[in-house]
């Protein structure tokens, strides 16, 4: 591996990663495209993704971390009292355990084989376009869950009317859900949704975004809860693989190690602006883009 492709995969793993476009899908993909396959044999290849992966976890526990000392302090009061209400954040911390350990499991058995079976940049690519399709459903049945037409049913249902004469648009205030009023089996399945993300080309940000879409959170919330849940995942991918550091880096550590500041720089920019566009933003953009760099890549690979 030369310090170019370093850098290269570097930060192209820590924005896509949080970015719901599939950071493994891109890996894959690309290194096919430039001919780096030969890359992933390597022995050097193993302590560089586990750096890479450290560096994303430590960029979501740094934008995050009054978040996560909320978080921490709560499991632990509510553990003692043995009441979930014994602390504001109690509730909130329970539904990321709840959503994390099975995921978390479903991690840890099935990674390696499914990611063997699938990692090829026709694979990735093929899923890349099913990523985009998953991000513009999401969007769509979002939109038909909390947008109806007609005056009937802002009568009926006390909703807020807007739009010009002639065409009212009810939007029911009832429908976005506060991230805390999560059901446990809901932030289960949120979790779950997680585990697609083991099929290069699937986003793991994405796909935990349209289920959290899918019960009732608006996309701010959404993107939160996705954010939280990544970080225990993606930090123990590279925490249980850390041992490997010092068998097989060798040289290579210091390519690692600027690797993972790379992802992590990458990845603390990458969170600041989606926290920041998803207060308004949409999936949508980035459905489409799925879709056309899936396309346009399966174009140069089969060509």
């Amino acid at each position: 591996m030369t310090w170019v492709q370093a850098i290269i995969l570097a930060l192209l793993q820590g924005a896509a990663e949080l970015f719901p476009i599939s950071s493994l899908g891109h890996t894959v993909i690309v290194t096919g495209l430039l001919g780096w396959q030969q890359l992933q044999n390597s022995d050097e290849f193993l302590p560089f993704v586990v750096l890479l992966h450290v560096g994303t976890a430590l960029a979501l526990l740094t934008f995050f971390w009054r978040d996560w000392i909320r978080i921490v302090h709560a499991l632990i009061v509510t553990a003692v009292a043995g009441r979930v209400d014994a602390d504001p954040n109690g509730r909130l911390a329970w539904l990321i355990v709840a959503g994390t350990i099975p995921t978390g499991l479903i991690g840890l058995f099935l990674e390696k084989p499914i990611q063997r079976l699938f990692a090829s940049p026709v694979v990735a690519a093929i899923f890349l376009i099913v990523n985009g399709g998953i991000l513009l459903l999401g969007e769509h049945l979002r939109q038909r869950a909390t947008v109806g037409i007609g005056t009937v049913a802002l009568a009926s249902a006390g909703s807020l009317e807007v739009g010009r004469p002639g065409r009212s648009i009810v939007v029911n205030e009832e429908v976005q859900r506060p991230l805390q009023n999560m059901t446990l089996i809901e932030a289960v399945l949120v979790g779950l949704a997680q585990s697609l993300a083991l099929i290069p080309g699937i986003s793991r940000s994405g796909v935990t975004m349209v289920a959290g879409l899918f019960v009732g959170m608006n996309h701010e919330d959404a993107a939160t809860f996705a954010f939280l849940l990544a970080t225990p995942i993606i930090g123990a991918a590279g925490l249980l693989e850390i041992p490997q550091l010092f068998t097989t880096a060798g040289a290579s550590l210091p390519m690692a190690l600027v690797g993972g500041v790379a992802a992590g720089i990458a990845a603390y920019l990458s969170v600041r602006f989606l926290m920041r566009y998803f207060e308004t933003g949409r999936l949508d953009p980035f459905g489409i883009y799925c879709l056309l760099a899936g396309i346009g890549s399966l174009a140069l690979i089969i060509k």
